[in-house]
C-alpha cells in the first residue's frame, strides 16, 4: 500500500504521522506478522529512527529501499524488497524495533546510516555492525538491542528543531544566525563535543531562551564526553546547560529531539 508519493528528499517530519497512522492501522490485524515500508534511501534512515521510536507493538517494522531502480541493470530494488517481507515475518525479530533491511543485512534504526551514495552496499552501522543476515531467504539474528524507547505523541506538530555542523572558524553570526530560526538546535560539534570559544555566547544564549541544544560529535564512532575542561569544550557546554548527545549522529539526534519534544518528554532525560 504506497503512502506518501513523494522523493524521500521531499518528505517533512509530518509526513510521519502520516505513515505511523498507517503502520498503527496495519497492526491492528492480528493476522499481520510484521510491516514492510519502502522508502528512498537519502533520508530512510531518519525516518526509520522515527518509527523505531513511536511504534509501540512488539511486531517488526522493516524498512527497506534500493540504491538502484527497477528499471535499472542490476537493481538491488526486488531482493531487498524480498527480504524485508521475510524479516517482517521472522519470530526473532519480535521486539526489536524497526529495523533497516538492505543488501541481505538486518541493522537497528538506531544506528543505521546511508554509507555510500550510489553502491548496493548502501548502508552500515558504523561500529555497531549488523544485527543479522539474509541467506537464501533463510533469517539469520545474531544479536538484538537490549532495550527499546517508545514515545508515545501528545503533540499534533512537531517543533523546528536545526543541525549546525561545526567548523574551524565558524563565526559567531553564523550560529547566532541559525539559532534564530530554529526551537532548537543539534550541534554536530568535533572530537568528544568541543565547538570554538567565540560560538560558547550564542549557545548560551539560546539556552537562556528556552532553546534545547543538544551536543552530537561529527566522528562516526565515539560519544561526547566531558574529558577536557576550557571554553567551549563538552565540560563547559554541559555546564551551560547543553544536553550531551551521547553517540547520536547529529541527524538521529534531532529525530530524537522532535520526538521528545512531540511526546512532551524533558530533553535531557531523553538522552541520559
Amino acid at each position: 500500500r504506497s503512502v506518501l508519493q513523494k522523493p524521500s528528499v521531499h518528505l517533512m517530519p509530518e509526513d510521519w504521522h502520516i505513515l505511523a497512522t498507517e503502520i498503527k492501522q496495519a497492526f491492528q490485524s492480528e493476522e499481520v506478522d510484521g510491516v514492510v515500508v519502502t522508502h528512498g534511501t537519502d533520508t530512510l534512515e531518519e525516518t526509520a529512527y522515527y518509527v523505531d521510536l513511536t511504534n509501540t507493538d512488539e511486531r517488526p517494522v522493516v524498512v527497506t529501499g534500493s540504491q538502484r531502480g527497477p528499471e535499472e541493470t542490476g537493481s538491488d530494488a526486488f531482493m531487498n524488497l524480498r527480504h524485508a517481507i521475510y524479516a517482517a515475518c521472522e519470530p526473532d525479530l519480535k521486539g526489536t524495533g524497526c529495523v533497516v533491511v538492505f543488501n541481505e543485512r538486518i541493522f537497528s534504526a538506531r544506528y543505521v546510516k546511508k554509507e555510500h551514495a550510489s553502491n548496493i552496499q548502501g548502508f552500515n552501522a558504523f561500529g555497531f555492525g549488523y544485527l543479522g543476515i539474509i541467506d537464501n531467504d533463510v533469517i539469520f539474528t545474531y544479536q538484538k538491542p537490549i532495550r527499546r524507547e517508545m514515545y508515545e505523541l501528545t503533540e499534533p506538530r512537531f517543533k523546528e528543531i536545526g543541525i549546525a555542523k561545526i567548523y574551524l572558524g565558524m563565526s559567531e553570526k553564523t550560529l547566532r544566525a541559525i539559532i534564530a530560526t530554529v526551537d532548537g538546535l543539534v550541534l554536530e560539534a568535533v572530537g568528544r563535543g568541543q565547538v570554538p570559544p567565540q560560538l560558547v555566547a550564542p549557545i548560551e544564549e539560546a539556552i537562556l531562551a528556552g532553546k534545547p541544544i543538544i551536543l552530537t560529535t561529527s566522528s562516526e564512532e565515539g560519544k561526547v564526553y566531558p574529558t577536557y575542561d576550557y571554553k567551549g569544550s563538552a565540560h563547559h557546554l554541559e555546564q551551560l546547560g547543553v544536553v550531551l548527545g551521547s553517540d547520536y549522529d547529529s541527524k538521529k539526534a534531532r529525530v530524537k529531539t522532535l520526538v521528545l519534544t512531540a511526546a512532551k518528554k524533558d530533553v535531557m532525560l531523553g538522552f541520559s
